[in-house]
């Protein structure tokens, strides 16, 4: 595994999700905004994780799609961590527990790990098993 090469797409993923994210709140569609943004961010971490993916694996790296999904939603948890819950929840009221045991939290690191094995399997896995056939 290229860990340095993981951790920075990885920190390119949480950046262009949290951007867009916050670019949902300009965007009036549902009148709860945050439930809005939550949608918003479930639709749109699929194509940016699998950009990831597909700019993680362009140099020929072959390791797992789940250890490589893994990794980049661990890094999104830690900026969430350090970044996004001190700065856009804790001000509210909100607290590191009402972030970390949400159901969209979960349920888009999930889309994460899935969308980067999804990825693995069909262009990097597959390729490799053609190319030895």
């Amino acid at each position: 595994m290229k860990l340095t090469r993981a951790i920075t797409f990885g920190i390119l993923i949480w950046i262009i999700g949290v951007s867009l994210y916050a670019f949902s709140y300009y965007v009036p569609m549902l009148e709860n905004a945050e439930q809005q943004a939550n949608i918003w961010l479930s639709i749109v971490v699929v194509p940016i994780v699998w950009l990831g993916a597909k700019l993680y694996y362009k140099n020929g790296v072959h390791t797992h799609g789940l250890i490589t999904g893994l990794v980049f939603f661990t890094i999104s948890a830690i900026l969430d961590a350090l970044i996004t819950v001190p700065f856009t929840i804790l001000p509210y009221g909100g607290s590191y527990n009402d972030f970390f045991v949400d159901f969209g939290f979960w349920f888009i690191g999930l889309e994460f790990i899935i969308t980067t094995m999804v990825y693995w399997y069909l262009k990097v896995h597959r390729k490799r098993i053609h190319a030895t056939h």
